[in-house]
């Protein structure tokens, strides 16, 4: 994302995370003097405030986004998803930003997971009326970015080029997929079209388990020495959502996008589908096939590196 900013001409880009070793590399990764580094915590209200200052747009992305430690420690997920989303959107009605895109997941939607929990917490936040004002802050949400932190895909690579079992929960699972180019695209285009309290969802394709390890097998020429069938963990799904049917309901659409207008404007709205419509799930979007996910997994450029 923050390459995809400095491209698009921004004046100054400034990163703002508790992570020092993380800014640290991309510091060395990126030389650019327009990029800027400040470290804090969404849970300081202070510190986010001092963040904001001569700031145009914001781009929340900051959250605990792991589903297993959130099932032991779901109050550390409420601290940084839900109160330190809270803090930003009071800090954003006293500064002079024009635009907020707050990142939410999936897990979001008919969560069973205290992560998902929170992240839908947080979207009611956003879509509340409670912080309206000069500031338009809007959603995306999305399911798995191939290459990010947390991905299934790094994770059966290293497996595999090392030897070591590769661990699998359940082969009938699907997850959407996106590469990380069609995320950033997703939070651009929010950031140019987003109103008060609107969700924009991309219209992805999704994969099962079994066809991931296998598109992953293809690309290594090389198959997985062992498997061990783990079985679901606590707080998984077989299947991910990204719009349930009620938001469909509501929402307009373009060849790649849904957006579901704010709360305030379906509030007594009567809508031309008289019936609620389909979810939006990973087991009924398009299915991706092995060949078309390699094919997809060689555009991305952090999967390459790990070949």
């Amino acid at each position: 994302m923050t390459n995809a900013l400095l491209q698009n001409g921004a004046s100054a880009v400034r990163v703002f995370s508790r992570d020092e070793s993380k800014q640290f590399a991309l510091r060395n990764r990126i030389q650019d003097a327009r990029l800027e580094f400040q470290l804090g915590d969404v849970r300081d209200i202070d510190s986010i405030r001092y963040a904001l200052r001569e700031i145009d747009y914001v781009f929340h992305a900051a959250a605990l986004k792991h589903v297993p430690p959130s099932e032991d420690n779901p109050m550390e997920y409420v601290k940084t998803n839900v109160n330190g989303s809270h803090f930003l959107l009071q800090s954003l009605a006293n500064s002079r930003v024009k635009s907020a895109v707050f990142l939410s997941t999936d897990k979001a939607v008919y969560p069973v997971n205290a992560m998902g929990m929170s992240k839908a917490l947080m979207e009611k936040l956003v879509r509340s009326t409670s912080y309206y004002g000069s500031v338009r802050s809007c959603i995306t949400r999305y399911g798995n970015v191939i290459g990010s932190r947390g991905s299934v895909i790094p994770y059966f690579i290293e497996a595999i080029k090392t030897d070591i079992p590769v661990k699998v929960t359940n082969w009938s699972m699907t997850r959407f997929v996106m590469s990380l180019q069609e995320s950033i695209d997703l939070v651009l285009h929010a950031m140019a079209e987003g109103q008060c309290g609107e969700l924009f969802v991309r219209k992805a394709p999704s994969a099962r388990l079994d066809t991931i390890l296998e598109a992953v097998e293809k690309l290594l020429g090389k198959k997985a020495t062992m498997l061990d069938i783990t079985g679901v963990r606590p707080g998984e799904k077989i299947h991910e959502t990204l719009l349930n049917s009620e938001e469909r309901t509501y929402a307009s659409e373009s060849v790649a996008y849904f957006k579901v207008p704010s709360i305030a404007i379906q509030n007594g709205k009567e809508t031309a589908k008289t019936r609620a419509l389909e979810e939006f799930r990973s087991d009924t979007a398009r299915i991706l096939s092995a060949d078309e996910l390699v094919a997809t997994l060689m555009e991305n450029a952090e999967i390459r590196a790990l070949l």
